[in-house]
């Protein structure tokens, strides 16, 4: 293993390796048995090399899944199923039939994490499957809107929650110091990522196991209400069912992106012990575990508060609390808090893996394919993602923010899911370690194609911005990507940049197993 020594003095000719390493590193057809598949189950021993060490085990998967899925919107802003369902029966079945589409979709992610054991999730699937354009196209729209707008918005909930008791007589606290406190916790939890991947993971346990522990108190809560007597609410459970077919479609929308973050562990499967077990057996406890919770907190708000409340409401676990748990009621606002910092976490966590990844495929500066030689952390992929949330703060609506992420994330699922169906046609002989029906892809699919159209006729102008940010991937893609033969003021220019990244985050390109 090199030395500190060695990368401080390394010389642009020793750097040239990194800039190639894509090219031993490119997808082509295979069997299943790359990505580290063969590695040592319990992580890589101290003579392994420079890569990142399979340190996560089944119960990290569920946790980063669990901790991801389940954020704020459960406590804060559940309504938007109950407002286009209109009635309180219709809204419990969406929730709980969401719940078995999105396992539906976590399934089929299951087969193509296994096929293609490699982490960045469906950015490995669509180039596997599709090339390197359209690979690049989803790194592209991950990098400019996806991961860090979502972070961003996680961020922006936490900072709101915290200031709340400081401004209890305004409607909201002032927007510059929401800014920076969003700030501070992003800071915060990147150098805790870049410190130590187990940190990282109990961080992530610790803050998931909080934020279920809130959900079984509201849950106990509206038992209680309900065995006490208090049925008014659930007597007449389909009064006012909205039968508009538009307004039925959104409602099952809304339910479909509560359970977003279901793929987020497909992210960092080469990080998982024993990914052909640990990745469908995560995915198997997590999403039915979500759906139970889920169904059941929304079985305990609608005992207790409401139509009219529940949708008056911008903080629906607040007013719960105010209702139900008397001088405790300010535990909710804890675990809203709580429930931010852990998927902010798992986000930061798992979403600068993709661009790990794509750096070391040649779609990103090979600097973001760096790993420090420490802690086996990829600290300049986590430090990118860390300024690029940052960055997104330039905007605090968070309405606007969400509407960009979920078209993006939606097209490039479809993707993916088409990718699958593709390579079972492509490649029927192809070794599956999970080899899911193949109707449930088929059903994803068209869920996905739903999720993509009706944004597009709801929202045409903020999601021609979005279709206007992945166009323009196009040609930067063959300006910067596809040509081979690039400037050599660019070239000298990166390497030096390079082999400064190197020194200060004491890191080195990943070693090969061969």
């Amino acid at each position: 293993m090199a030395t500190a020594g060695d990368v401080a003095q390394s010389s642009p000719e020793e750097i040239q390796p990194l800039r190639g390493a894509a090219e031993n590193d490119a997808p082509g057809p295979s069997n299943g048995d790359d990505g580290g598949a063969g590695e040592p189950q319990g992580g890589s021993p101290p003579d392994a090399g420079v890569r990142l060490k399979k340190e996560l085990g089944l119960m990290d998967g569920v946790g980063i899944i669990v901790g991801i899925i389940i954020g704020s919107g459960i406590f804060v802003s559940p309504k938007g199923v109950l407002e286009y369902s209109g009635s309180v029966g219709v809204a419990l079945v969406v929730w709980g039939v969401s719940g078995l589409l999105s396992m539906v979709g976590a399934l089929c992610y299951a087969e193509l994490g296994t096929m293609i054991p490699k982490s960045g999730g469906d950015y490995a699937y669509i180039h596997e499957a599709f090339g390197p354009l359209p690979a690049f196209l989803y790194l592209w729209v991950a990098l400019v809107i996806i991961m860090p707008t979502g972070n961003t918005v996680i961020a922006l909930t936490f900072a709101n929650y915290i200031l709340q008791p400081l401004f209890s007589n305004c409607d909201s606290p002032p927007d510059i110091p929401i800014r920076l406190i969003a700030a501070v916790v992003i800071c915060f939890l990147t150098w805790v990522n870049c410190t130590n991947v187990k940190w990282a993971t109990k961080v992530q346990d610790v803050f998931t196991g909080s934020k279920i522990f809130a959900l079984i108190i509201i849950i106990g809560a509206g038992v209680y209400h309900l065995a006490t007597g208090n049925v008014d609410n659930y007597r007449k459970p389909f009064e006012g069912t909205n039968m508009d077919v538009a307004a039925f479609a959104t409602a099952f929308y809304q339910g479909l992106f509560s359970f977003a973050g279901w793929n987020y562990l497909n992210f960092v499967v080469e990080e998982l012990q024993d990914p052909y077990r640990n990745l469908p057996r995560a995915i198997m406890i997590s999403l039915p575990l979500v759906t139970i919770i889920y169904f059941l907190t929304n079985l305990a708000y609608f005992a207790v508060l409401t139509q009219s409340e529940m949708l008056a409401s911008n903080a629906v676990a607040v007013s719960f609390g105010n209702r139900m748990l008397g001088v405790m009621a300010w535990i909710m606002p804890f675990f809203v808090v709580c429930s931010t910092f852990g998927s902010l976490n798992g986000g930061i966590f798992a979403s600068s893996r993709l661009f790990f990844v794509g750096a070391r495929q040649g779609h990103l500066p090979q600097i973001l394919a760096l790993i420090n030689k420490d802690n086996y952390t990829p600290v300049p992929s986590l430090l990118f993602l860390g300024f690029m949330t940052v960055f997104m703060l330039i905007s605090s609506d968070v309405a606007v923010l969400i509407n960009y992420i979920s078209f993006s994330e939606s097209a490039f699922i479809l993707t993916s899911i088409a990718a699958l169906l593709w390579l079972r046609y492509k490649e029927p002989d192809r070794h599956r370690p999970i080899k899911v029906w193949l109707g449930f892809p088929i059903l994803f699919f068209v869920i996905c194609l739903f999720l993509v159209v009706l944004p597009i006729i709801q929202r045409p102008i903020e999601l021609g911005v979005a279709i206007l940010v992945i166009s323009v991937g196009v040609p930067v893609y063959y300006v910067c990507i596809h040509r081979e033969k690039k400037p050599p003021c660019l070239e000298n220019f990166m390497d030096n940049v390079t082999r400064t990244t190197q020194i200060l985050c004491r890191g080195l390109p990943e070693e090969k197993h061969e």
